[in-house]
């Protein structure tokens, strides 16, 4: 049986391009999520207006893949001492947070927050909730990645996210992404 799980580590396009190359990752979608606006779109939440976050939900298979090597792969590939921002991407948008889908969920993210914290000698401001609701991104925002390698975007910012990932995370990767 399949798990999902809402990631938010700056743009959702870093995290979609990382988790769409893990083994065991079952589907990774960008959207939107922990504002008080009852929709979202990108440019709605841009600038902060929505109070929502760039954010990806990636559903696995936790019998290929745990939940803790998903949290592991998270922690590695962002920043979660910046307080909403991430490299030159800034704004409440951008915001470090994992929205867990019920309590058990939750209790094991912050068993995992807990564990970098004491590796760290700045706090992690990552927000820690349960998910209240995801809002899908536009189909533009789909495979961004794939769709554009060679933007200055990716290669600038997407690209060394993806060699630190293969660096640390090599053996859970897959060849092709999804």
């Amino acid at each position: 049986m399949s798990e999902s799980i809402v990631l938010g580590g700056g743009c959702f396009w870093c995290l979609e391009a990382a988790y769409s190359l893990v083994k065991g990752v079952e589907s990774v979608r960008p959207g939107y999520s922990g504002g008080s606006a009852d929709d979202a779109s990108y440019y709605s939440v841009a600038g902060g207006k929505t109070g929502h976050i760039e954010v990806v939900q990636v559903t696995f298979d936790p019998k290929v893949i745990s939940l803790e090597k998903i949290l592991a792969i998270f922690w590695t590939i962002h920043d979660p001492t910046s307080l909403n921002r991430q490299g030159a991407d800034a704004g409440t948008e951008y915001a470090s947070a994992i929205f867990a889908s019920d309590t058990r969920q939750l209790e094991k993210v912050t068993a995992s927050r807990d564990e970098v914290q004491a590796q760290l000698d700045k706090p992690v401001v990552t927000q820690l909730r349960i998910l209240d609701t995801f809002y899908e991104a536009e189909d533009e925002h789909h495979n961004f990645y794939q769709n554009n390698p060679n933007s200055g975007y990716c290669l600038a910012v997407i690209d060394p996210k993806l060699a630190e990932l293969r660096e640390h995370f090599g053996d859970l990767l897959r060849s092709d992404p999804l």
